[in-house]
């Protein structure tokens, strides 16, 4: 069938001379491999920075009990901007990976096949890296917005475990959660949009993380051996110290 590989590689006799046309054939092949490498590095450099910019929205937001919405807007901008560039890499990561497959099904090794894999992996390496960074970034900010919670409640007089705190926050709706404070505390109107604007920052992380997981689990499948990526852990990974 149709190879997606650009110049044709025919089958050859033992001649010199055909060697030579497919080698030339086969240079803008490989141009075309490394412009696709460069783009792809360039994306996941951007990656790494908007997740340094997401640390910085991040404690500005827990900085103040009230957090100006231009800023929460700011970072949900941001996470959308690293999902998309992220979707970017992977499928782009997909499809060197694919002509690679092809090329080894027909048995085809060569120098260049070689130098194509070892980008392939250094590539998708880099990017498991950077997409671990920025979940462990997203893990600790739901706990940190999970202790400002915690926080206000013992102002309350009503002290929760973390665990207990986890059930409350399973319920999803920040009004529903509020009201179960309501009904048991005198809990001052501060304190409570307090609770409610770091339970809403809690909700919108938990898609986030969720999509990450499915984009992990995807790419760990890429990446296999050289990185190992645990299943739901991922969401719950050990307090991560910062590099």
């Amino acid at each position: 069938g149709p190879s997606c590989v650009h110049a044709p590689v025919q089958a050859k006799d033992s001649d010199d001379d055909d060697d030579v046309t497919v080698t030339v054939d086969r240079d803008g092949f490989m141009d075309e491999f490394f412009e696709q490498v460069e783009e792809i590095r360039g994306f996941i450099d951007k990656i790494s920075e908007n997740v340094e910019e997401v640390k910085r929205k991040h404690s500005a937001i827990l900085a103040s009990p009230n957090p100006d919405e231009k800023t929460k807007e700011e970072l949900e901008e941001l996470m959308s901007d690293i999902k998309k560039t992220a979707n970017k890499v992977r499928s782009k990561l997909k499809s060197i990976e694919q002509s690679i497959e092809q090329e080894e099904g027909l048995n085809r090794s060569s120098a260049d096949l070689r130098i194509r894999k070892t980008q392939h992996s250094t590539l998708s390496r880099k990017f498991v890296e950077v997409m671990s960074e920025y979940n462990a970034t997203q893990s600790d900010y739901r706990e940190r917005c999970k202790g400002r919670i915690q926080r206000q409640l013992e102002i309350t007089g009503r002290t929760t475990t973390s665990e207990e705190l986890e059930d409350m926050l399973e319920s999803g709706n920040p009004a529903i959660f509020a009201s179960g404070i309501i009904m048991d505390s005198s809990i001052s109107k501060q304190a409570l949009s307090e609770i409610e604007t770091r339970h809403s920052e809690i909700i919108k992380l938990e898609n986030s993380i969720r999509e990450l997981h499915d984009m992990f689990m995807d790419m760990a499948m890429l990446v296999e051996s050289q990185v190992s990526i645990e299943g739901p852990s991922a969401l719950h990974p050990p307090a991560h110290s910062g590099t």
